[in-house]
């Protein structure tokens, strides 16, 4: 199906032709047909009918096909007239190419390679003034199909296209009786496409394909296309096949004049609008990050004892530098500005960086201080021993004293009760008594000492307290730090 925009060029190039069209066969020609024995010879319009005398099956007549239009165009009589220059017959005369394209499949992207592969359909059609017979003398034949050597064929390029098409191209083009030829080449176009990747993956890209003729200049060449876009675009979207990963969006047109070395060409440029589907690298790259992110978050309230928490975020760190290994062998090394998921993932890296030094300087400061009071506490355990021991030594000197008077009060009472009064045994008693008392004070002494040394132990040391306070204000930083890189980083996507 060819683009409506063809047949307004159609009209275009027959509009002044149309008595040429209508011209009937000349007349040695027509002497030739009417020599047929036993026939109509009148008009060639009818339906003849050849026989033998033998009663073999009578057949169309040969006017009524290909070669007989071919024999009467002498294609190949005059094959260098069609062929070795453009067909008209004035040369000052610039020949009319209409070119119009669609896409049929979208192949590959190559953002590293900064090249687009893709499939599309290709129609040229041009007016061949050499050309030109009457239907009617020919039954009816309208158009013919030809192989392309026999004629004249327009010298077009893509000038994107850096390697050449593997297919190989059609070898018939189709030839309308009012001298209008059409050509139709389907390709596999490999061309150069400057990637605009700074908010990949929610980018959307533009590839050109400029036809331009190799050698002729604008005034023996003259290309025309289909300025409107919507048509292309709605029929491109009616026949494409094959995506990859992108949406097509449209098919724009328009031509421009290039001065190549004095010689002005003009070019018509398609524009391919596609915008990437990017739902597979948030699933498999930015959710990945992010959750490395929020896992770094909450490594924060992980004790800073041990080294669970350092070897934590060391583990998240490594696993962020291989998402970054992974980007790096998708992004094009040439890009003149650093992509927002480049610049995402090393937002990410270097807030997770950040929380990893924190981490180690507060461990750092924790175990400073725990070795300071590993050393005093070595100096209180020796003097609290010392002090157990000279307690120790007291107390048992204390109740050898108390069994001393106990003996003695008790001996004297049983050897002479008569002898000791009264008054003695009540003075033991008493100084007993206050032993006793004494005693049970320097005992509730000592536990109060010894629970004071045990919360002196428990007790938080200077460089502990500034740990903790460094920590939770880092904390708050950092949380506010990512939300906003983050809240910041999808805003401009989105825009």
């Amino acid at each position: 199906m060819m683009p409506a925009g063809c047949f307004f060029f159609l009209l275009l190039l027959t509009g002044g032709k149309a008595s040429d069209s209508e011209q009937q066969v000349p007349d040695d020609h027509e002497r030739e047909f009417e020599e047929i024995p036993g026939g109509n010879t009148s008009s060639l319009e009818s339906t003849e009918l050849r026989g033998n005398e033998t009663g073999d099956k009578p057949k169309r007549s040969y006017k009524c096909n290909f070669q007989a239009v071919i024999n009467y165009l002498k294609l190949i009589e005059d094959k260098p007239k069609y062929t070795m220059s453009r067909p008209v017959e004035d040369h000052s005369t610039a020949t009319l190419i209409y070119v119009s394209m669609a896409i049929y499949a979208i192949l590959d992207v190559r953002e590293r390679d900064q090249t687009f592969v893709s499939y599309v359909w290709i129609w040229l059609n041009w007016y061949n003034e050499h050309i030109s017979w009457n239907p009617s003398d020919f039954c009816g034949l309208e158009h013919i199909t030809a192989p392309t050597e026999f004629l004249w064929m327009p010298d077009l390029t893509i000038k994107e296209m850096t390697e050449k098409d593997k297919i190989h191209p059609s070898p018939y083009l189709k030839i309308n009786h009012d001298g209008v030829v059409e050509y139709r080449d389907d390709q596999v176009v490999v061309s150069t496409c400057k990637m605009h990747i700074f908010k990949f993956p929610f980018d959307t890209q533009t590839c050109s394909f400029s036809f331009k003729s190799v050698l002729y200049s604008d005034k023996e060449v003259q290309i025309l296309f289909n300025p409107n876009s919507k048509e292309l675009t709605e029929y491109s979207r009616k026949v494409i096949q094959t995506r990859y990963e992108w949406l097509f969006v449209s098919l724009t047109s328009e031509n421009t004049t290039e001065d190549l070395y004095f010689i002005n060409q003009t070019a018509i440029v398609y524009s391919i609008t596609m915008k990437r589907r990017a739902i597979l690298y948030v699933a498999n790259f930015l959710l990945p990050v992010f959750f490395f992110l929020c896992l770094d978050l909450a490594s924060l309230l992980i004790s800073h004892r041990g080294g669970e928490k350092l070897s934590f975020k060391v583990t998240v760190l490594l696993a962020v530098t291989v998402m970054q290994l992974i980007l790096n062998e998708i992004l094009p090394a040439s890009s003149h500005r650093i992509p927002l998921i480049a610049t995402y993932c090393i937002g990410v890296f270097g807030m997770m960086l950040l929380s990893l030094m924190e981490t180690i300087f507060v461990m750092y400061l924790m175990e400073k201080d725990f070795q300071d009071d590993e050393t005093d506490g070595d100096q209180s355990l020796n003097e609290i021993h010392e002090d157990k021991l000279d307690k120790g030594n007291f107390h048992s000197c204390f109740r050898g004293v108390k069994k001393c008077v106990h003996c003695a009060s008790v001996n004297d009472a049983s050897a002479d009760e008569t002898s000791v009064p009264k008054e003695g045994s009540s003075q033991l008693t008493e100084v007993s008594l206050a032993l006793e008392k004494v005693s049970d004070e320097l005992g509730e002494i000592d536990r109060k000492m010894i629970q004071l040394s045990s919360n002196k132990e428990e007790k938080s040391g200077y460089w502990t307290r500034m740990a903790k306070k460094i920590d939770k204000a880092f904390s708050i930083i950092y949380v506010i730090s990512a939300s906003m890189f983050l809240v910041t980083i999808f805003t401009v996507w989105a825009t």
